[in-house]
């Protein structure tokens, strides 16, 4: 039987962005609303995103030519675009297929409570904050946004496009913490209980990759198996490559 997969597939969150710097620093001083002023989607990396992307080009193109991404597949959000192309323009561009903004990538949509911290959700819209308390962040949709589930749905239509199109290559997603969890609750077949346990692990890392490996001796006709998780490739000097290979661990927090 024709292998339905690609031999690989990569899932990677963006690099640290100004939004993420901005959060936390609201978050950190009990602010109700992030300070940020550019749409989510237009919201760039921050300069150490742009490090922590340099170093995840870098540990892309420590690997044999012939284990690299040749599919390169990511969200049309500035900071994911920017993170996906410092490791295009790192990679032989001969050998890539295709690289494509795919908007079923993009970030979750928060609706109403965008730019708000939980005081901010809880302090405007409080019965919305209760509602989510007691549904959980798997099932609960903010007027105007996405729930997990909602997110969910259209990564199945991306993992259709992708059996379809790309079997058996080499498969680059970078997307956003949302998009990494939902693509393993889909990957990894997890129930509801299983995700939101490895979500309250820990986040998932900027520029945190995780990784498939087709096996054909998996399952009944082959399967993708996990072989990393949340793997965050060092930082290094302008010029020094970092390894790369299967060996590397997996985070513990995954």
């Amino acid at each position: 039987m024709e292998q339905k997969w690609p031999q690989q597939i990569w899932v990677v969150r963006h690099g640290q962005s100004a939004g993420n710097v901005a959060r936390e620093a609201a978050e950190a001083a009990s602010q109700f609303l992030i300070d940020i002023a550019e749409r989510d989607m237009d919201v760039p990396l921050s300069e150490l995103g742009s490090r922590q992307a340099e170093a995840l080009a870098d540990w892309f193109c420590a690997m044999a030519p012939e284990q690299r991404p040749n599919v390169v597949l990511f969200s049309p959000y500035v900071r994911a675009r920017e993170t996906a192309m410092t490791v295009v323009n790192k990679l032989d561009r001969e050998q890539l297929l295709t690289v494509v903004a795919d908007e079923r990538l993009r970030e979750k949509e928060f609706g109403i409570i965008d730019r708000l911290t939980p005081l901010g959700i809880a302090d405007k819209y409080p019965e919305l904050h209760e509602q989510r308390r007691h549904v959980g962040k798997f099932y609960f949709r903010p007027p105007g946004g996405e729930s997990w589930c909602d997110v969910i749905l259209r990564l199945r239509s991306v993992l259709d496009t992708i059996t379809r199109e790309y079997r058996g290559e080499r498969v680059l997603i970078v997307g956003h913490q949302v998009i990494v969890n939902c693509l393993r609750y889909l990957l990894e077949r997890m129930d509801e209980r299983k995700i939101l346990e490895t979500d309250r692990a820990g986040d998932v890392p900027n520029c945190g990759v995780t990784a498939y490996t087709f096996d054909p001796a998996a399952g009944k006709h082959g399967k993708l198996v996990l072989q990393m998780a949340n793997f965050v490739a060092p930082l290094t000097q302008t010029g020094v490559p970092v390894t790369a290979g299967k060996d590397q661990p997996a985070a513990p927090k995954s």
